[in-house]
């Protein structure tokens, strides 16, 4: 078994019904378990303006899926909660997954890179990431999930209230 880490993303339809949903769907896939789940945190949007604010989260699993295999049911789960991929990069979606981290993997191939490779410059990924896992090295930099939330500007990202 391989802990993974998840970052989720949604702010069209109802984005904290899309995540809530989407952690089930996670634990539901074969051969993988839900080990921690975030706090859902509202984020402003990244890309073309002007559109909703982001609701983000962040999930660990563990599974025996390989990385390309996961990948392909992280972009199923997308499609069943209505996602739709266009040219806008960084437009408003129904649902976004993203492999963040694989075990110690560092991957680069067409389609798949982990780690994420702009993981370090998000706060809304750090700041739910840093919730299950802020002293995990990540690979490949050799630094940890807090320290690189130390490095960005998290201000803006507020969690949602009501969560334990």
């Amino acid at each position: 078994m391989t802990l993974v880490y998840i970052g989720l993303g949604a702010n069209l339809g109802q984005p904290e019904a899309q995540l809530r949903s989407a952690f089930s769907a996670l634990d539901a896939l074969a051969r993988t378990h839900l080990q921690a789940r975030s706090r859902l945190w509202r984020t402003p949007a990244w890309g073309p303006q002007p559109q909703p604010d982001y609701c983000n989260a962040a999930a660990c699993l563990e599974t025996t899926l390989t990385p390309r295999a996961l990948l392909i049911e992280l972009m199923g789960i997308e499609r069943a909660h209505g996602r739709v991929r266009d040219v806008v990069r960084y437009g408003p979606r129904t649902l976004d997954l993203d492999l963040l981290l694989y075990g110690d993997a560092c991957i680069d191939e067409a389609g798949l890179q982990v780690p994420h490779p702009r993981l370090a410059e998000r706060a809304f990924v750090l700041l739910p990431l840093a919730e299950i896992a802020p002293q995990l090295t990540v690979p490949g930099a050799n630094v940890s999930v807090s320290e690189l939330l130390a490095r960005v500007d998290a201000g803006a990202c507020q969690p949602l209230p009501g969560q334990v």
